[in-house]
């Protein structure tokens, strides 16, 4: 279901300030603002099942990057492999890895190809949800194409994302220019 609401449903509040790769009362990560994301070791237990410490928060600015599709998958992929997705222990958790990697190319080439470009993507995750937030400079309201032909090269990108996402919608400022697009998954089982 496309929304479009100052926030999306089960919002858990503003996020703290500067929270380029951090969790929630932790140090951002060194690099992740300006496009490079520190390496990290994922904290993954035994079980193979992914141990989220509170909510977590990583930052990536792409106004003025090139190759902003890749470099947002391969950031996405980094924060999966941190917070205990990836690798993936099972089909299931796999396949909600993917997910998010293909929702986050949706969202990123959609703000290329309608919006501008995009200014920063934001990844917030939980035990439950995973939020992907793309901002941009565009005034235009993404929405899937109805009616939705499988058969036909592009358009499929917000099919995408409905179809694979708990929720999704778009956030407005007041007064300034662009929106953010944001998205929410699960967590794998």
């Amino acid at each position: 279901m496309s929304t479009t609401r100052p926030y999306s449903p089960g919002d858990r509040g503003p996020e703290p300030s500067g929270a380029s790769g951090a969790s929630e009362g932790e140090a951002p990560a060194v690099g992740a603002a300006t496009g490079a994301a520190a390496p990290s070791v994922p904290n993954v237990p035994a079980d193979g099942t992914p141990q989220a410490r509170g909510r977590q928060v990583r930052r990536l600015r792409l106004e003025g990057e090139s190759g902003v599709v890749p470099l947002a998958r391969d950031f996405t992929r980094q924060a999966l492999y941190a917070w205990g997705w990836l690798p993936a222990a099972g089909a299931d958790q796999r396949a909600a890895a993917e997910d998010v990697l293909l929702v986050v190319s949706e969202l990123v080439t959609n703000a290329c190809l309608h919006a501008e470009g995009p200014d920063e993507l934001r990844l917030a995750c939980d035990n439950k949800v995973i939020r992907l937030e793309v901002s941009d400079r565009g005034a235009g309201q993404p929405s899937p194409r109805t009616p939705h032909r499988a058969g036909r090269p592009g358009g499929h990108g917000m099919f995408i994302v409905q179809r694979l996402c708990l929720d999704w919608g778009v956030v407005r400022a007041p007064g300034a220019q662009g929106k953010t697009v944001w998205a929410e998954l699960g967590a794998p089982a």
